[in-house]
């Protein structure tokens, strides 16, 4: 007979409500992955992001809700995955409750950090796929690279801190990102 294969241990929402005040981590598939403070620079980026898209969304009278981390955003029907993406945009507004966004986000935006690179680029691009997020963005600042990702269409760009990026989910919403690069001095 074979030894029998450790179980590993799954976690649920329950658990992440359970951590320390002040330690933040998200969960996916059951698995806690912490987080570390995030940066200045991406503090910033994330910042002036929100508000270029908060600030189209109002000249537009739009219905749609954008959000910043820490913002919580329960995927599945199930308790296993509790991410705090960057900026979530909810257009549905049913999916909204007091404890954040229950469902997929039309638009996701993921500033990168050294410590998330791996979480961002797979982890979380398989998750908000098979979610239903209509676009997810990664900004990476190191890499000098924005990569939009268009489920909708399956279609995939990338771009850099030169270029003007058109949202998929908004018909005129461009965001210039080499202005942004020169307001935070990238």
């Amino acid at each position: 007979m074979s030894p029998a294969l450790a179980q590993e241990k799954l976690y649920t929402v329950d658990d992440i409500y359970s951590l320390p005040d002040g330690q933040r981590a998200e969960l996916v598939d059951g698995q806690i992955y912490y987080m570390a403070p995030p940066s200045r620079k991406h503090q910033e980026i994330s910042g002036e992001l929100f508000g270029i898209i908060r600030e189209y969304i109002k000249s537009k009278n739009g219905s749609c809700r954008p959000y910043i981390a820490p913002f919580a955003v329960f995927l599945d029907e199930n308790d296993m995955n509790y991410v705090e993406p960057d900026i979530s945009v909810i257009c549905d507004p049913d999916k909204l409750n007091d404890k954040g966004c229950s469902g997929a986000p039309d638009w996701i935006i993921e500033i990168v950090s050294p410590g998330s690179r791996r979480m961002d680029y797979f982890k979380k691009l398989f998750k908000y796929r098979t979610a239903g997020v209509r676009e997810y963005w990664i900004v990476d600042p190191d890499r000098n690279r924005i990569t939009v990702y268009d489920f909708e269409s399956e279609d995939t760009q990338d771009y850099t801190f030169t270029s003007s990026v058109k949202t998929g989910i908004f018909e005129e919403l461009i965001i210039d990102f080499s202005d942004l690069a020169g307001l935070l001095k990238l």
